[in-house]
């Protein structure tokens, strides 16, 4: 798939990023993955990112992430697969180039690791990564990754692969900036944790697609809310935020990192076990699972 094939592919419906199965010794369990990346692909997501931010992209090393990128191009048919790659430039040029070697239609590429870096330096390193490969790239806006729309649109001029941009910042000002100033040029995506609670503000700001994290478990509520959310349905919209997503993020927000593992105890809830998450995170408490039950029993 060449980047202007992909950028069409992503903006033209939702997005999710498949959990990283583990076994209870923490090595990738590549079967329940590839089981998983094929149950997610039949629900009509219109890119799947493998080895992302939900994918636990942070605990994987190097070696691992060409590994479930195989997994899920083998798994998910036609449905796109985007890459995760990262850290300081050298090493994300290396995930990068392995990715695309593995066999990815794109690469997502997170924050470099800890420093904070001037717009020259974060120009130099998304520039590094988009020369080293040939498939499409976007950028994950967030942390200590904060793009201008004037950096955005130098980077636009000279990487002809630089195809999205993806905000997991929240400042909706920022985004409008860059969607007014960049216009077409790139495909945007919304990127905050559980994002279909911001969606109606993304939307009105001209960032009509999003990464659901939530997808991975109630792939077709998650669809539903997001063509309620297309078409205009405004009590679906509601109904949902009010009855599945506010309780849901109100869980989410008892612990650091819960954002990844209440999506596991999801998969967790219905059976579905993707197995653990890597330390530094932790897993649910017995307590916050029963919760979830409930959570999850009273969407249907």
């Amino acid at each position: 798939m060449n980047p202007n094939e992909l950028k069409q592919a992503v903006g033209s419906g939702l997005l999710s990023f498949p959990v990283t199965h583990f076994n209870q010794d923490l090595s990738f369990d590549e079967a329940k993955y590839r089981g998983h990346v094929e149950w997610l692909a039949g629900y009509d997501a219109a890119a799947l990112f493998a080895a992302g931010g939900t994918g636990e992209f942070f605990s994987l090393n190097p070696a691992e992430i060409p590994q479930v990128v195989r997994a899920a191009k083998a798994a998910a048919g036609s449905t796109p697969i985007v890459s995760g790659t990262g850290y300081g430039t050298s090493l994300a040029v290396e995930i990068a180039r392995s990715a695309e070697k593995a066999g990815a239609d794109g690469l997502l590429l997170l924050p470099p690791y800890l420093m904070f870096a001037e717009q020259a330096g974060l120009i130099a390193h998304v520039k590094a990564v988009c020369k080293a490969v040939g498939i499409g790239v976007i950028v994950y806006n967030r942390d200590n990754a904060v793009l201008t729309a004037e950096s955005l649109s130098r980077l636009a001029d000279e990487c002809p692969n630089l195809i999205g941009y993806k905000d997991g910042v929240g400042d909706v000002d920022k985004v409008i900036e860059i969607t007014t100033t960049l216009k077409d040029r790139l495909v945007y995506v919304g990127g905050m944790p559980t994002h279909e609670v911001y969606a109606q503000a993304y939307f009105a700001a001209g960032v009509t697609t999003y990464s659901s994290a939530v997808f991975n478990f109630v792939p077709l509520l998650a669809q539903r809310f997001y063509a309620a959310l297309r078409g205009g349905d405004q009590a679906t919209v509601d109904a949902v935020l009010k009855d599945f997503f506010f309780p849901l993020v109100s869980l989410r927000n008892r612990r650091k990192g819960y954002a990844v593992s209440i999506i596991k105890a999801g998969l967790r809830v219905l059976g579905k076990d993707p197995g653990p998450v890597r330390p530094p995170l932790v897993d649910l408490t017995k307590e916050e699972m029963a919760i979830l039950e409930k959570i999850v029993a009273a969407a249907g």
